[in-house]
């Protein structure tokens, strides 16, 4: 056998750090990016996951992950923005606001390459969510498999409830929190009784019996359906909006809610643990025992027991399905491997945990009976990685493993709430909104100057309402609501 010199391992070193990246060059390069609810990791953090992650891709779709985890309050504005910047950024999702993502040129045409790229996703979804997914007849995304049955709840502090003798079983409606929070503020003065569960919302946005918003965010759309009736109209000049706006209103007059609701940036689970608030409202498709257990690992650290009380019923529109929808940037250069890397996410359990709670050991830890939790002595807050908060938008929910103190039997409960839960009259209609492109970017800048403010009760609808709507109509509304109406109208004439 021949010895090598010194120059000889050099070369030899070299040659094989060449062929090392040569590999490495093999492999496609993808871009995922997500929202999260939790802290955003250390880039030191996101290469160890990233790893592991990785480890399964180059086998089995010969493509290599970048993950770029972007909170929550930014990711929308984040995504336009990066993507009218040139970044690079395979997969994202819609995250509320799927048509404008379509109409927009964000999301790719996936249509003819889901049979190759992603049949095991497909193989997931009824007919009625992929149409959900569809403009024009085409498929632009993946909606989450999870439970979409979202029902208004009260997330609460058991143990400041208990103290006060307040009887939360008795608390059926939002409007049943007034007395619930008075109760608080008198017994507790130093806390806040309500905390804001997201920016520029105290939850009252979806305080609605049964609303579909066809297609746009339901944070703030632009034309909508109540009830049974497959009329369009604007929800901002209705009577039900109006008491949502005036109940805002009080509990604001009456120190209940927090002050800076409308302008805050911080998150419902970080007020919660503060210690400082009894409770925030939103909407979960979970039991409420699982829903309390869940949430009760993200605040409090084991100082308090966190309950949860359904204030209202199911309803599904179109928006609940494609409200989470995974895309494919329409610039992306690796388009298949971007489709086929979602398809992971939504069918191996190894790729779908990783995302969700990173490394076994360091970021969570399982119990025999396949519960995870976090390491002793540490919370979602102190642990290198987690995105678990956001475990309800990413690929197929019933791959994740559950959280200590959760039911493995609620998952047959969820999939019935899917089933069961009430559909409005166009469900699988989507709007088309690019004909009115103008009028919905002048409308929506109306819809943030007034809309937080009345929606967290900082500003008085009784004169607040009236302008909002003035300047919506100078804003080229009734355009928006005559081609809602045109389209839904077609729609339901072809069913």
């Amino acid at each position: 056998m021949r010895k090598l010199t010194a120059a000889g391992i050099i070369t030899a070193s070299l040659a094989l750090g060449i062929a090392g990246a040569a590999l490495a060059d093999d492999y496609d390069q993808v871009t995922f990016a997500y929202a999260t609810f939790n802290n955003i990791p250390t880039e030191e953090t996101l290469d160890t996951v990233e790893e592991e992650i990785n480890k399964i891709t180059r086998e089995k779709i010969g493509a290599e992950i970048t993950l770029k985890p972007i909170g929550i309050a930014d990711y929308s504005s984040s995504i336009s923005l990066s993507l009218q910047a040139g970044e690079k950024i395979d997969v994202f999702q819609s995250l509320g606001d799927y048509v404008n993502c379509v109409t927009t040129g964000m999301a790719m045409d996936i249509t003819d390459m889901v049979e190759e790229d992603a049949k095991e996703s497909m193989e997931l979804f009824s007919e009625e969510w992929l149409k959900a997914c569809m403009v024009g007849g085409r498929l632009y995304g993946l909606p989450t498999n999870k439970p979409v049955a979202l029902t208004n709840m009260v997330i609460y502090r058991k143990d400041i409830a208990d103290e006060l003798g307040i009887d939360m079983s008795q608390v059926n409606t939002v409007e049943d929190l007034t007395d619930v929070l008075l109760k608080v503020k008198e017994g507790h003065p130093e806390m806040t009784p309500m905390a804001p569960v997201e920016n520029a919302s105290i939850g009252l946005n979806r305080n609605y019996k049964e609303l579909d918003s066809l297609g746009d965010d339901y944070h703030n759309p632009l034309g909508v359906l109540m009830g049974d009736s497959l009329e369009v109209v604007d929800l901002y000049s209705s009577e039900e909006f109006r008491k949502n706006c005036e109940l805002a209103r009080e509990w604001y007059e009456n120190d209940l809610v927090m002050k800076d609701a409308a302008t805050t940036t911080s998150m419902a689970a970080e007020l919660m643990s503060s210690g400082n608030y009894f409770c925030y409202l939103a909407a979960y498709s979970y039991p409420e025992e699982d829903t309390a257990a869940s949430l009760a690992a993200q605040m409090g650290n084991g100082l308090f027991e966190i309950g949860a009380k359904m204030v209202g019923d199911a309803y599904l529109g179109t928006s609940d399905i494609n409200a989470l929808t995974w895309m494919v940037t329409s610039n992306s250069k690796v388009s298949d491997a971007a489709l086929k890397f979602l398809n992971l996410t939504f069918t191996d359990e190894d790729i779908i945990n990783l995302v969700i709670y990173g490394l076994e050991g360091r970021d969570y830890v399982l119990d025999e009976e396949g519960f995870m939790s976090y390491p002793e002595g540490q919370d979602a807050s102190t642990v290198p990685y987690t995105a678990q908060l956001s475990c309800g938008t990413f690929g197929t929910f019933f791959l994740q493993y559950p959280m200590a103190g959760t039911n493995k039997e609620s998952i047959e409960w969820e999939k019935e709430q899917n089933e069961t839960a009430k559909c409005s009259p166009a469900m699988g209609f989507t709007f088309d909104n690019s004909s009115v492109q103008t009028q919905y970017t002048a409308c929506r800048n109306v819809i943030s100057q007034y809309l937080p403010g009345l929606y967290c009760g900082s500003v008085d609808p009784a004169t607040e309402i009236d302008s909002f709507v003035e300047a919506l109509k100078g804003a080229g509304y009734e355009d928006i609501l005559n081609a809602k109406a045109e389209q839904l109208k077609a729609w339901s004439e072809e069913q």
